[in-house]
């Protein structure tokens, strides 16, 4: 968590969406928390009265580290928005109050407990189911998830599973009526993904490709993707997101918002990005009650398949403090605590 405090004392939070470990992103938990320390912030301290229009310039010299960057950017536009009194979507740009939300299922031990799972999240009204695959969990889960709920939208996510001599095989899944295969060649690969999208007939959504405006650019531009997966997190904050939706939105193209396994903190400035107009996919906004017993914040509660988008100033969303201190194990505090 970071908590950014203006001179007038208005507290600004967001979330690094790091993993602990490098898996998803090169980036990690330990690794950030050592680059905003040691050169993000201080650099940001450095500088008189900054606004969140400004961190991504000021901190460019930088090279990569979007997770971090996107933590620091996004407590300081937190504080920015609520000394202003304007709330995430309306300075983001959006233009629902509700947004819908979809929900991601990983590889079950069998297809049994994958059913179960699954039929869980449809009676609790999610209104997407993804599907994670890999070689050898692929076209049978996903028909037996078809067959049963032959109206639901449902995608799959391959997490770069496989390869380009795996064209004909991802063929397979194109009977299944799916919305989208995420990710499915390595993040590197976009000129396979090109390839791919010339062989099957299911759209293919780029997640870990996009790091950037410039890379979703690119991929546009070699017909690699006619879907874009936006994780705020991975492509250096809110403000470069809003890039790419509109860079979408004017090329024909659909987004949606990931999830990183956000609290409360994330997920509302995520669903405030999930509504704008570009968004017309369900994202991986799932309620409070997926992955937490207990949030960190007053808990996003789906209704009718929907989470309402916060209006309040900034994030727009109550900390619960006492809870949050009681699960800290560590703090650091660099500048002057006010």
């Amino acid at each position: 968590m970071v908590r950014a405090i203006t001179a007038e004392g208005i507290d600004g939070w967001a979330e690094c969406v790091a993993m602990s470990e490098p898996l998803y992103s090169p980036e990690y938990v330990a690794g950030c928390k050592d680059v905003i320390e040691r050169f993000l912030a201080p650099t940001l301290l450095a500088s008189s009265d900054v606004r969140a229009e400004e961190v991504a310039g000021l901190l460019k010299p930088f090279l990569s580290h979007q997770m971090a960057k996107a933590a620091l950017e996004s407590a300081i536009l937190d504080a920015q928005l609520k000394y202003e009194g304007i709330s995430f979507g309306s300075y983001l740009g959006a233009s629902k109050t509700a947004v819908d939300c979809g929900v991601s299922v990983g590889i079950a031990p069998n297809i049994d407990a994958l059913m179960e799972e699954v039929s869980t999240y449809v009676k609790a009204g999610y209104r997407r189911i993804k599907l994670k695959i890999e070689p050898g969990w692929d076209v049978v889960p996903v028909k037996e998830v078809r067959n049963a709920w032959p109206e639901m939208p449902l995608q799959v996510d391959a997490n770069q599973a496989y390869s380009r001599d795996d064209a004909a095989h991802l063929a397979l899944l194109d009977p299944f009526n799916l919305l989208l295969i995420e990710q499915p060649l390595d993040e590197h690969d976009v000129l396979g993904h090109a390839m791919l999208a010339r062989q099957v007939s299911t759209p293919i959504c780029l997640d870990e490709s996009i790091t950037s405006f410039e890379a979703a650019r690119d991929a546009i531009a070699l017909e690699a993707t006619t879907i874009i997966n936006i994780k705020p997190g991975r492509v250096g904050g809110y403000l470069e997101s809003v890039r790419i939706h509109d860079l979408c939105v004017e090329n024909g193209l659909a987004v949606w918002c990931g999830g990183m396994l956000e609290t409360g903190i994330g997920r509302a400035a995520n669903v405030a990005l999930a509504a704008l107009p570009g968004f017309t996919l369900p994202g991986d906004t799932s309620a409070s009650d997926r992955y937490f017993s207990k949030d960190i914040t007053n808990p996003f509660v789906m209704i009718d398949g929907r989470l309402t988008v916060p209006t309040a100033p900034g994030i727009g969303v109550d900390i619960d403090f006492e809870f949050l201190e009681s699960i800290t194990s560590t703090k650091s505090i660099i500048g002057h605590e006010s």
